[in-house]
């Protein structure tokens, strides 16, 4: 390989591929329970519901846009699905239930946004607080517990030997790969950041793209809230809260561009290992969760630093 290929092929990858290996390599000399077999495989299972959050987070950035709401939703999609569990005992009646609060949701944020015009910050912002709102009243404010273990099981189980969250991501990353970059709506989504006249005079409606975007964002808290409830065996009405920033972070830090529909999918996952690991690796040092949002954004800014330093900005 040249040197010319060999530059290119760094400057591909994202600041936090560098920032993950030094977060690795930091827990590792600091914490004598990091590197184990066993805390390794925490690490990627309790990834997975960031995953799930991230890879939607990413198309919607790619067309300008933003959802600060889908850590509500993904909230008041898992107290549905506890609800409706515990009330009819069906597995499957439940995951429909948190799927179509996901997909009520998504549709409401793009016809916010491609129809009425209103500023994806704003309008993500206002369902953030309904969808906040409907969890305390649907829950009083307490968790719902009672879970039966057709649900837990779904967090503890396991395929082959895989956990069964790992293979749900692992489904969820392949689902999304193949949308973005081997299909004709793949493309329509990079051109709305990147050159939306060019749709307008293909034909295409960028007002349907926008809503189709926003319902797979939908659609993906609505699995991810499968995947919560299980993990906590309940549902709490500020389970979710915050978990748009995560994954927000882990798609910036992943090098996907808030502008000009540049983005990259498996950046977006080396992201979310990296919010994985700064998370695990400060618990096993007992730090502080408010001192861990804080470090999650020192993460961004040092990615981000990272990246402009390499590519000479």
């Amino acid at each position: 390989m040249s040197e010319a290929a060999a530059m290119t092929v760094i400057t591909r990858v994202p600041g936090v591929a560098f920032a993950l290996m030094l977060l690795c390599t930091v827990f590792a000399l600091t914490s004598a329970g990091f590197v184990t077999p066993t805390n390794v495989a925490n690490i990627l299972v309790q990834s997975t519901i960031l995953l799930l959050l991230a890879l939607p987070m990413t198309l919607i950035i790619m067309t300008e846009g933003l959802d600060l709401s889908m850590g509500a939703v993904l909230t008041f999609a898992s107290i549905s699905l506890a609800i409706v569990v515990i009330s009819t005992g069906s597995f499957a009646l439940a995951l429909l239930a948190a799927v179509a609060v996901g997909l009520c949701f998504g549709f409401a944020n793009g016809i916010l946004v491609s129809i009425l015009d209103i500023p994806p910050f704003i309008a993500t912002l206002g369902t953030l607080g309904i969808a906040q709102g409907l969890s305390l009243l649907a829950t009083d404010g307490q968790s719902v517990v009672g879970i039966p273990r057709s649900i837990d099981r779904i967090y503890s189980g396991a395929l082959a030997g895989i956990p069964l969250p790992i293979v749900i991501a692992t489904l969820a990353y392949g689902a999304t790969h193949v949308l973005l970059y081997h299909t004709r709506f793949g493309a329509y989504i990079s051109a709305l950041g990147g050159n939306r006249e060019a749709l307008k005079i293909a034909g295409i409606s960028v007002r349907g793209t926008l809503i189709l975007v926003y319902l797979f964002g939908g659609l993906m808290a609505g699995f991810a809230a499968l995947l919560m409830t299980a993990r906590l065996n309940s549902a709490h009405p500020t389970a979710g809260i915050g978990m748009e920033f995560d994954a927000i972070a882990a798609v910036a830090v992943g090098g996907t561009s808030f502008e000009h529909g540049n983005g990259w999918l498996f950046g977006t996952l080396l992201g979310v290992l990296a919010v994985g690991v700064l998370r695990n690796g400060l618990n096993l040092l007992a730090v502080p969760s408010s001192a861990q949002v804080a470090s999650i954004g020192a993460l961004v800014i040092i990615a981000l630093f990272i990246d402009g330093l390499r590519r000479g900005q």
